[in-house]
């Protein structure tokens, strides 16, 4: 895929920044609560994470930063050469700030039906509360119900994937028949194929329930990441890149 290109770089210095600084700077505990994206009725949470969510990652698991850099360089690189750097710039933070808004609208839309089916059930607030606060609850309480409720509430998104989706559907649109050698799949497979196949079990997974891939992805997030990616990706195209209408 080439060189590195320069806001690619400081993009991947950024990010390692915040993963180390996290680690040995700030205590993990602190660093996420500052950071990463809690639903909007958290205590925590704070009108700057849509954007510095983008630059955390899982300080548990070193493979979560690793494969997300690593996505980024090999996607990131072909894509700015495209766009040169301002656009890519714009398209980076503008696809990881739309995988904010959708993961977080469709987090309080699981929150509030979960919440609404609960109290249907005949209990009360005060026991909304203590779910929340405890992660226990009534054996009468669906438990799928009650994970729903207490996960769209207290588990925050980290990771730069929403953008990197993106970047994932850009480069999918600049460079249809690519031949991707991936480190997961044996045989080169044209991007064409594999990011939209990668879409959709997001897709799948956001719908269900059910993950693929492990637990605790934010799949909404990368689908929000990919569909303002393919609106700006399609607006240039169509208007040629123009210059003038770039934004």
């Amino acid at each position: 895929m080439g060189r590195i290109t320069e806001t690619v770089k400081i993009l991947l210095i950024i990010n390692v920044i915040f993963y180390l600084g996290s680690q040995f700077l700030l205590t993990p505990g602190p660093a996420m609560e500052l950071f990463a994206l809690w639903f909007v009725e958290y205590p925590s949470f704070q009108l700057w994470q849509p954007l510095t969510h983008m630059f955390m990652h899982d300080l548990g698991s070193p493979m979560h930063i690793i494969f997300n850099m690593y996505a980024l360089w090999m996607f990131g690189s072909p894509i700015e050469n495209v766009l040169g750097q301002k656009r890519f710039l714009f398209f980076y933070f503008s696809a990881g700030l739309g995988a904010a808004l959708i993961h977080t609208l469709v987090n309080y839309y699981h929150f509030n039906s979960a919440r609404d089916a609960i109290i249907s059930l005949g209990f009360s607030s005060d026991d909304i509360i203590n779910i929340l606060k405890t992660g226990k609850y009534s054996t009468t309480i669906p438990t799928d119900i009650a994970q729903k409720l207490y996960e769209s509430f207290s588990v925050p998104a980290v990771g730069a994937s929403g953008a990197i989706y993106g970047v994932l559907v850009a480069f999918g649109m600049t460079f249809p028949n690519a031949s991707l050698g991936l480190l997961f799949i044996p045989i080169p497979i044209k991007a064409k194929y594999f990011i939209p196949v990668l879409i959709l079990i997001d897709l799948f997974s956001g719908i269900t329930g059910f993950s693929i891939f492990g637990a605790n992805i934010a799949n909404w997030a990368h689908l929000g990441g990919a569909l303002f990616g393919f609106i700006m990706m399609y607006y240039w195209k169509k208007n040629s890149f123009n210059d003038k209408r770039w934004y």
